[in-house]
């Protein structure tokens, strides 16, 4: 079975999915969207607020690249650690609260960082300077948090990679090769941790395009 990703090569949620299906060995198919459809009608039948991507299994439609994410998870990997089985509630809750640290703790900086950074120009947009430096010490100061979990175990949610690890890559990639920023080597388990990440062959596959 071949999935369809209705997205954009560059889009870094296109690639949250693509990175996904790499490691589950999911094979899939880019349907590619211009950025100057997705707020048109076909477009918002699939994914109501013009966003991208949406994936499209054997007429089935989801759209939120972590959801899609998860769905891909239960449903192709079998024997996966990505999420761990609801028989160890333990475990299941720790990815979910590392999953959480993401959303909350990590994406709303790192996405702020790379719009003002490196989006905004392409959309005729000037860099907010004062902006992005908040953007920065607050995602600096959130990887102290990561570095206290990281000293303890090997990823986020234990001694298993998870959807959660995974998660933080599109992002941290962008800062750390377009931006060159140090975030990520400034702590020492946060640097191992995000070097570990980035360097699988998954990521490698479609870091340069889904």
């Amino acid at each position: 079975m071949v999935v369809i990703i209705h997205g954009a090569s560059e889009s870094t949620c296109t690639r949250r999915v693509a990175l996904v299906c790499k490691e589950l060995g999911v094979e899939y198919k880019l349907n590619l969207v211009s950025w100057g459809d997705i707020k048109g009608d076909e477009h918002l039948k699939l994914q109501p607020f013009g966003q991208l991507p949406v994936l499209e299994d054997d007429g089935f439609f989801l759209f939120e690249s972590r959801a899609i994410a998860r769905y891909l998870t239960l449903k192709y990997g079998n024997g996966s650690t990505l999420i761990p089985p609801a028989s160890d509630l333990k475990a299941l809750a720790l990815f979910e609260a590392a999953a959480s640290i993401e959303q909350a703790d990590f994406d709303p900086f790192a996405a702020g960082i790379v719009w003002e950074k490196l989006h905004k120009s392409h959309v005729g947009g000037k860099t907010d300077e004062a902006r992005a430096a908040e953007y920065t010490a607050r995602l600096d100061g959130k990887l102290e948090g990561y570095e206290r979990i990281l000293s303890k175990t090997k990823y986020l949610a234990g001694d298993n990679i998870t959807l959660a690890d995974l998660f933080h890559v599109p992002y941290g990639y962008l800062i750390e090769e377009h931006i060159k920023s140090d975030l990520f080597k400034k702590r020492p388990n946060v640097a191992r941790w995000f070097s570990e990440i980035v360097s699988r062959p998954s990521w490698q596959a479609v870091k340069n395009g889904a």
